[in-house]
């Protein structure tokens, strides 16, 4: 069965395996995550699951998600996305979806918004050449030409130029997950995840 969990970035640190090296890893916290609704075929086109993490006070939502949420009786949650599945036999309104159904040295890809670094020139944001320090030279961190003359007459879209980096949702696959301790919804991956600690993250299984 895959499955999908939101949780929380809790941060880095580092392990080593029986070899004696060590292995850089990131422990999340997931979970445990409510399936508060269930898409097929016939009512919505796909198959799918909605989750939803994290407890909230009913007024810091909306009426659209109170109301969704009571229609199933569920609790008020602050966190809700869709995984579609290949099949819904395992899955019904209100089951709990625990690192339970995790198991050691499976692959998971992980998304989140990654950390904001603000304005960001040409060189720092995407990584050109600086150009020649020495005294008399006045194009230290310039970017350069940025178009291509009387035609076509504009500055393309999409163009490399300075601006704001970071900030964006960031997806990680492939990341071999070391160590589960279920008592504590807690797993431990290999590698790097995007984002702060505290931030929330989504998991889904290859």
């Amino acid at each position: 069965m895959k499955i999908g969990l939101l949780g929380k970035k809790i941060g880095m640190t580092q392990i080593f395996d029986q070899e004696g090296k060590a292995l850089p890893v990131t422990i999340l916290e997931l979970g445990p995550c409510l399936v508060t609704k269930i898409k097929n075929l016939d009512s919505h086109g796909y198959k799918a699951i909605q989750i939803g993490y994290i407890e909230e006070k009913p007024h810091k939502l909306n009426k659209a998600e109170v109301g969704h949420l009571n229609k199933y009786n569920m609790p008020p949650l602050k966190y809700l996305k869709e995984y579609r599945v290949n099949s819904l036999d395992n899955f019904e309104i209100g089951k709990l979806i625990t690192v339970k159904d995790l198991k050691v040295n499976q692959n998971i890809s992980i998304s989140s918004i990654s950390i904001g670094k603000g304005f960001m020139g040409c060189i720092k944001r995407h990584n050109f050449s600086r150009g020649p320090m020495s005294h008399g030279s006045k194009n230290h961190k310039q970017p350069g030409s940025i178009g291509a003359g009387t035609t076509p007459g504009k500055v393309f879209a999409g163009k490399k130029m300075a601006g704001r980096m970071g900030g964006k949702k960031v997806t990680i696959q492939n990341l071999r997950i070391i160590d589960i301790k279920t008592s504590h919804n807690i797993i431990i991956v290999k590698g790097s995840v995007p984002g702060k600690t505290g931030n929330i993250v989504s998991i889904h299984q290859e």
